[in-house]
């Protein structure tokens, strides 16, 4: 059953029929881009599974790829460039 990447909301859609403008009825985030994407995989070059695919830099937008099918939903962590940037500071802090 296709779901959100962004909530994990299960989504009534059928064949993949995804437009571009699409949201989330539940967080109101795109749910054409690539992380609500089968290929979708952060463990491989551009994060996508898919070797012919033009990888947009946004990964959470709307995007016009064509090789996009709607993926099972399973949550995607969003690392936030606060929690980042806190790990690095505390990894190289001074004593």
């Amino acid at each position: 059953m296709p779901g959100c990447a962004h909530c994990g909301r299960t989504l009534d859609i059928i064949a993949n029929q995804v437009g571009r403008n699409d949201a989330c009825p539940g967080c109101e985030e795109d749910l054409r881009s690539c992380r609500n994407c089968r290929h979708f995989d952060l463990s491989v070059a551009k994060a996508c599974k898919e070797p012919f695919a033009e990888v947009p830099r946004d990964k959470d937008g709307a995007n016009f790829c064509e090789l996009f099918q709607l993926g099972e939903g399973g949550l995607h962590q969003k690392d936030s460039r606060d929690a980042l940037l806190s790990a690095a500071e505390s990894l190289f802090r001074k004593k």
